[in-house]
């Protein structure tokens, strides 16, 4: 093999594209990452400001399921520390820990009809539980109640996990979730960052002989007698030229359709892609103080707040994200709409209002960053239940990450399940001793 002769191309080094190429490169294929940015993990990395490691998306990784899982099946260091309690609930003033008592706990603390509810969250167990059609959380809970508080939680839940609104999440995809993938998940924050744990994935690829070649960019893929042969890549200033055997791609189907060319794919495909095209927005403010400003010690979520979905506090357990003597911690909010256009001025000014409601002495408190996810560049490409499927009409060519979820996935996660089920397909397709 040359140097530029791979077996496989990932495109982009995000959670789903590193997923994929650890794998890829621990089963012995040659990968190539290709990353425009400087800096692994896309929408999920880190940036330094000023010594404070600051994520600028994905904050939290899942202990115990398929992103854990991989991690121990290619050999990377996963070096994740877990918050108990997880996640503490501020209703009517008191931050409340549901640990062990799930739903009826929680519930039981919002309002005195929760037990209702709670037997509609059970009947959703069933399958003839579960809502038809597009009916969104927000009405399916309002059947149930029209408790305020009720409704922020169940808001709020929707924009940590789908990062949109109730009022935009299909109520099937949200009792999915809720009743068949475990409620109340462990995760934990990287002490590096979120950026560390793709750092180690990143070391998995290059020590398995593959690379990742960061501010590079995949200009064009090659296509030849219909399928991927190679790519068009602009990498120090100069195009380079390179040939695989497959290709994944990790930027999404829409903008790979302009990589392919539009005419070389079937018009339905196309026009597909184009109709489900319908990224989602967040707006996150990360801030720091010399006083402590949050006690619980992972995430505080919310019952009344205007946009507020949760506060993540990374110093209580990764001290060494701050500059001595500091406290690092992230405001994040779901804009109305969550999907579509939205004003960014107004939406930005009520989260920044909710973090005065509700963190003593954030006025104080010295803001680093306020980052605005939307569009080409989203905390999600696609809404929960209107993913894409993996394959392309092209053999050689899938699509992994968060446009292409299994129903009622999010996040990260999400994107490690998706490289999974893609690199289980290449395996049997191109046999990786099959040169």
């Amino acid at each position: 093999m040359t140097e530029n002769t791979w077996d496989a191309l990932v495109i982009g080094a995000g959670a789903g594209g590193l997923f994929a190429a650890a794998r890829l490169s621990h089963l012995g294929y040659k990968t190539l990452v290709v990353e425009r940015l400087d800096k692994v993990g896309g929408r999920a990395s880190t940036d330094d400001i000023d010594g404070f490691k600051v994520n600028n998306g994905a904050i939290v990784i899942e202990l115990g399921g398929i992103t854990e899982d991989t991690f121990d099946e290619v050999g990377a260091k996963f070096d994740i520390r877990r918050p108990e309690p997880p996640i503490l609930y501020r209703i009517s003033g008191k931050d409340v820990d549901v640990t062990g008592g799930g739903w009826g706990f929680l519930l039981s603390k919002l309002t005195r009809q929760g037990a209702k509810l709670v037997q509609g969250l059970g009947a959703a167990r069933n399958d003839s539980g579960l809502p038809e059609g597009e009916l969104s959380t927000a009405d399916w809970v309002a059947k149930y109640t029209k408790n305020e508080s009720v409704h922020g939680i169940f808001r709020n839940m929707c924009g940590s996990v789908f990062a949109v609104g109730s009022e935009e999440l299909p109520a099937r995809v949200f009792l999915t979730y809720f009743t068949r993938k475990s409620a109340f998940k462990k995760f934990g924050f990287s002490p590096d960052g979120t950026i560390g744990v793709w750092k180690s994935l990143a070391d998995v690829i290059e020590n398995n002989g593959g690379a990742v070649w960061l501010d590079s960019e995949v200009k064009a893929l090659t296509l030849t007698d219909g399928v991927i042969s190679g790519a068009v890549i602009e990498r120090g200033g100069e195009t380079v030229e390179i040939a695989s055997r497959f290709t994944v791609s990790d930027i999404g189907p829409f903008a790979t359709l302009d990589l392919v060319g539009r005419d070389h794919l079937p018009v339905e495909y196309v026009t597909g892609v184009d109709q489900a095209n319908k990224p989602c927005g967040m707006i996150s403010v990360n801030f720091a103080s010399q006083r402590k400003l949050v006690a619980a010690p992972g995430l505080l979520s919310f019952a009344q707040t205007q946009r507020l979905c949760y506060i993540a506090n990374f110093s209580e357990l990764c001290p060494e994200m701050s500059p001595e003597g500091w406290y690092l911690y992230q405001g994040t909010a779901v804009p109305k709409p969550a999907v579509g256009d939205f004003d960014e001025k107004s939406e930005t000014a009520l989260l920044l209002q909710d973090l005065r409601n509700e963190v003593e002495g954030f006025d104080e408190a010295r803001i680093l960053s306020i980052n605005v996810t939307r569009d080409a560049w989203p905390p999600q490409r696609a809404v929960a239940g209107f993913d894409l499927p993996h394959d392309t009409p092209i053999t050689n060519l899938w699509n992994v990450g968060d446009a292409v979820k299994e129903y009622a996935n999010g996040g990260t996660t999400a994107c490690a399940e998706t490289a999974k089920i893609v690199v289980d397909k290449i395996r049997e397709a191109y046999p990786p001793d099959g040169r």
